[in-house]
């Protein structure tokens, strides 16, 4: 047996304490394709079911650094930070909040990931904007963050590329739940951005990874630890996912509902996690009287004008935005229960997989996107609804798609004859 083939027995085997050895070399090995997606694929479920040492963590997060380069900013007149988010559904608040932090002063460097099984990712949102392009080399994207304040882009061949195959990967198992491998994908990225200041929005509830508070804590305790380690100054704060954030999901219909936000008309829902993580990343760099700030940079429109800078500047067409018949669906269908009642509940989850059959995700990784897919909500948990109200829209391009979809969203939504109380959206 050579000695390869006994580096990837052992890793396969059920998990033993992984040497920094075995784990570099597995990571390096997949990227440069020497490992195919099998073995990985196994590699990823042990971790998953089993878990890692908190050791082990820190080799998994340094390899994945360790496989390209990491950016470097000179003297800056500003503070360097980054907001992520463990994932949900209609979570569209980097585009607001990082505009806005950039108005503030800030130099936001924002490496951001694809949809995670249910949950929807920011580069795919922001490659619903015809020519905004993901992929920049490393000058390109520093000169971006220094003259306009923000660049999102995805991993490439310079920065994390492990993370970007691994994350792919992790998509399609099933294996993206786990605490060791979404603490090494986030910190990765951050890490090697080069940031001074990260705040961590880990989602709760029924639409986020983290089902329980209990289960986010540890996940929160980890990232936390991991970062320090880095020398990262990190706040730590937990949201609600009970319910899709905002009255937009998917791709190209979040993009138009996040320039509502930057226009001062957003849904509340969105606004006031954008106020609460902006508050406490403005307190890391520290600023004061910092709710102000935030409200008179969407007053002025400073931050919608860094947003319309930061996609012209990655090559996206700001005309496309004000066109209403961009990205206009060809099917479209009504969403109604023949009952009346108060909604107590819906199933973000189902949302979420809902959007993916629609083609706002993928099953396979090399499934095409449909941008004109989503969701829009008319009605929230607490509203009341008659029978022949529309509690939300859902649209995409492919009818043989949103015919299947119906059968999906059985139970989705859960009616009560007393009202519910509307879920806390801010739990620590």
């Amino acid at each position: 047996m050579s000695s390869k083939d006994k580096v990837i027995n052992n890793s396969l085997s059920e998990p033993s304490n992984l040497s920094n050895l075995q784990i570099d070399y597995f990571v390096k090995e997949y990227t440069n394709g020497k490992i195919c997606d099998k073995e990985m694929e196994k590699w990823l479920k042990n971790i998953f079911h089993y878990g890692m040492t908190y050791n082990e963590t820190l080799s998994y997060t340094q390899a994945l650094i360790n496989s390209g380069s990491r950016i470097e900013f000179p003297d800056l007149d500003g503070y360097l930070i980054d907001k992520h988010s463990t994932g949900g559904v209609g979570d569209k608040v980097s585009f607001v909040l990082g505009p806005i932090l950039a108005a503030c002063g800030c130099y936001i460097p924002m490496l951001a990931g694809r949809g995670l099984e249910h949950t929807g990712g920011t580069i795919d949102k922001l490659e619903s904007i015809p020519g905004y392009r993901t992929q920049l080399s490393l000058n390109e994207f520093k000169k971006i963050v220094l003259k306009v304040g923000i660049s999102i882009m995805c991993q490439t061949g310079e920065i994390c590329p492990a993370d970007q195959k691994i994350y792919a990967l992790r998509d399609v198992s099933k294996t993206v739940a786990s605490n060791p491998l979404i603490c090494g994908s986030i910190l990765s990225k951050k890490i090697a951005e080069g940031i001074e200041g990260l705040v961590l929005d880990i989602k709760v509830g029924n639409g986020a990874f983290m089902e329980s508070m209990d289960a986010a804590l540890k996940l929160g305790q980890l990232l936390g630890k991991v970062g320090k380690n880095y020398g990262i100054n990190i706040s730590i704060c937990y949201t609600s996912m009970e319910q899709p954030l905002g009255n937009n999901c998917g791709l190209w219909c979040e993009i138009i509902e996040s320039l509502d936000c930057l226009k001062g008309r957003g849904p509340q829902d969105i606004m006031d996690v954008v106020f609460y993580l902006g508050d406490k990343a403005l307190r890391l760099a520290g600023y004061k009287d910092v709710k102000k700030k935030m409200i008179k940079c969407i007053e002025d429109r400073s931050a919608l004008n860094i947003f319309l800078k930061m996609i012209e500047s990655h090559g996206g067409d700001i005309k496309s935005l004000y066109d209403p018949e961009y990205n206009k669906p060809l099917y479209l269908k009504k969403y109604k229960i023949d009952k009346v009642g108060y909604i107590k509940s819906i199933d973000t989850r189902k949302i979420g997989n809902s959007l993916v059959k629609l083609g706002c995700g993928r099953e396979r990784k090399n499934d095409k996107l449909d941008f004109t897919a989503g969701f829009k909500f008319y009605k929230k948990v607490g509203d009341f609804i008659n029978s022949e109200d529309i509690i939300f829209e859902y649209f995409c391009s492919n009818q043989r798609k949103i015919n299947q979809v119906q059968k999906f969203l059985d139970k989705v939504i859960i009616l009560d004859v007393e009202q519910t109380v509307e879920p806390n959206l801010i739990l620590s």
